[in-house]
């Protein structure tokens, strides 16, 4: 996990013959130098998946693909069908779009060696969705920005090594911050974020046993904050009973490096 929270989000998952981007809702700049420091480089990437269509998750697309086209290095955009025509590619500087690959929620596809899977999720963008993504073995869940967990999402989240999932708000926090009540009432809505209570009963009920590591992100810097979620979650997992890597993801550096 290179980001996640508002300001921006984005994923790097690679196997042995294939790199993939989730969200690119940092800087070029800020997703070189993350990048870098696990060893990786952005000109090296197969391709580039988007969840929706939010400007903390798609804010460095556009220069992105611009810097690989003038480098002759063309990387395809995966992005369902209906948020697409919502990203500005900002053609005036000269540069084509990218090779855009249309998609369809619920449909799945393959980048290399690597089995994606999106499956829709609730959340107040235009057509969001989450991925599933197997290669060599191995199962990793993103899911993140969505209201509650359907039973769809749990089916799709069956059987994971890793996890990438939501853990937006602490209830009593949001209802008494600084946000408007609108806002507020967005974010607890069923098309808003997950709250901690929502994130543990999930924990608690649905989370794959054999899960390797989970990792709790998108964390609200003003309704929310990483003591609370590593403390429900911890409690959560001790009463499923299994004990994966549990990592609170951070807006302003990247995660360990998980291997499997």
């Amino acid at each position: 996990m290179l980001a996640s929270g508002s300001a921006g989000n984005s994923t790097f998952i690679s196997t042995s013959r294939t790199r993939v981007l989730i969200d690119a809702g940092l800087s070029v700049k800020e997703l070189t130098r993350r990048l870098a420091e696990i060893g990786e480089k952005p000109e090296d990437l197969d391709a580039i998946l988007i969840t929706h269509e939010h400007s903390d998750h798609v804010s460095g697309l556009p220069r992105l693909v611009r810097s690989r086209a003038k480098a002759k290095k063309p990387v395809p955009v995966f992005i369902s069908r209906l948020a697409a025509p919502l990203i500005d590619w900002d053609e005036a500087e000269g540069v084509a779009p990218p090779p855009v690959e249309h998609f369809q929620a619920g449909s799945g596809w393959m980048v290399g060696d690597i089995q994606v899977q999106s499956f829709g999720i609730p959340h107040d963008a235009e057509d969001p969705v989450g991925f599933c993504l197997e290669a060599e073995g191995v199962k990793i869940g993103v899911a993140t920005d969505l209201g509650y967990v359907p039973d769809s999402i749990k089916y799709h989240l069956r059987g994971v090594h890793f996890l990438l999932f939501e853990s937006n708000h602490a209830i009593e926090m949001l209802k008494v911050g600084p946000y408007p009540w609108s806002v507020k009432q967005r974010v607890m809505s069923r098309k808003g974020h997950l709250s901690n209570d929502t994130t543990c009963d999930f924990i608690e009920n649905d989370l794959n046993g054999e899960v390797q590591a989970l990792i709790l992100g998108h964390l609200s810097e003003q309704n929310n904050h990483p003591v609370l979620v590593r403390q429900g979650a911890e409690s959560s997992l001790l009463r499923r009973g299994i004990t994966p890597r549990l990592v609170i993801a951070e807006q302003k550096k990247q995660t360990e490096v998980f291997t499997y």
